[in-house]
């Protein structure tokens, strides 16, 4: 998911500062950034939250 590499490299976090903020591993997230990885909605709704940005907006920018 470029998109969740690239809101959270524009609000100048770190992989792991997201994680912690959003109670995650780590891993999930290199995963997702990587396209090695298929997030579940929750995953999904904790890293919009962390990220403060809406799921639909996310989703409609990766259609």
């Amino acid at each position: 998911m470029l998109l969740l590499r690239e809101e959270r490299i524009r609000q100048g976090l770190s992989a792991n500062q997201l994680a912690a903020n959003v109670g995650i591993d780590r891993t999930t997230i290199t995963h997702l950034e990587a396209d090695t990885g298929r997030p579940t909605l929750w995953v999904l709704l904790k890293l919009a939250g962390g990220l403060d940005v809406r799921l639909g907006d996310i989703i409609n920018q990766a259609d």
